[in-house]
């Protein structure tokens, strides 16, 4: 498939200060480079014009939108990826889903892995896949959509594993071009899943500092 990273219109910057810079990734674009230079363009590379010492602590799924925090110099890069790691991080993604959620919230614990012979899809392994959470609450349904708007929280950072998860319990994302339905494909030219809010301490002070991005559909 060939990469088409969306136009460069200046970064939508968050926060930063001496240490960390958070900014909202446009979906569409890689959060670091890709294999060749085709590939070159992504989010690490846009803030590293404005913030030269900028390094990567955690990432988006390429057609995933939202809130996305670089360290500035190993030192803090160190320091905010040990506060991900141990799970410090508070996190709230939202989504529309194809169908009407039965529950209005509740928790997905299904192992993970990745579908080798179908890569870069992963899937619900129970023999050698990684254990996986997340949590959801159902914000809304839209009816004339036919689409469920949900707010998620992964407990657990696996590769695609909100999109896995809800695909799991028969809800497959809206536009998502790996995992959901034709009908569900044809509803929203992009994948309709944002990281809407990031909660951490500040790697220096200790001040707990949040951030909050709306989706934009």
């Amino acid at each position: 498939m060939t990469y088409l990273p969306p136009p460069d219109t200046g970064l939508d910057l968050v926060f930063a200060d001496a240490h960390l810079v958070v900014v909202n990734k446009p979906a569409g674009l890689l959060s670091v480079p890709g294999r060749g230079e085709h590939k070159a363009d992504c989010m690490l590379a846009r803030v590293a014009k404005d913030f030269p010492d900028a390094m990567t602590v955690h990432r988006l799924d390429m057609d995933t939108s939202g809130l996305l925090v670089f360290g500035r110099g190993p030192e803090m890069q160190r320091a905010l990826s040990i506060l991900f790691m141990d799970r410090h991080v508070d996190k709230r993604y939202v989504a529309l889903v194809e169908g009407n959620l039965a529950h209005d919230s509740g928790s997905i614990d299904l192992p993970l892995n990745v579908d080798w012979p179908n890569r870069p899809k992963h899937r619900v392994d129970f023999e050698e896949g990684k254990p996986s959470l997340t949590r959801f609450e159902k914000l809304g349904f839209d009816a004339d959509l036919d689409a469920s708007r949900v707010a998620l929280e992964p407990v657990t950072g696996r590769s695609h594993q909100l999109r896995v998860h809800l695909l799991a319990i028969g809800h497959p994302i809206l536009g998502d071009t790996l995992y959901a339905t034709p009908a569900g494909l044809a509803k929203s030219p992009r994948l309709c899943l944002h990281a809407e809010f990031l909660a951490l301490p500040h790697p220096v002070s200790g001040e707990r500092l949040e951030w909050l991005r709306a989706a934009p559909f």
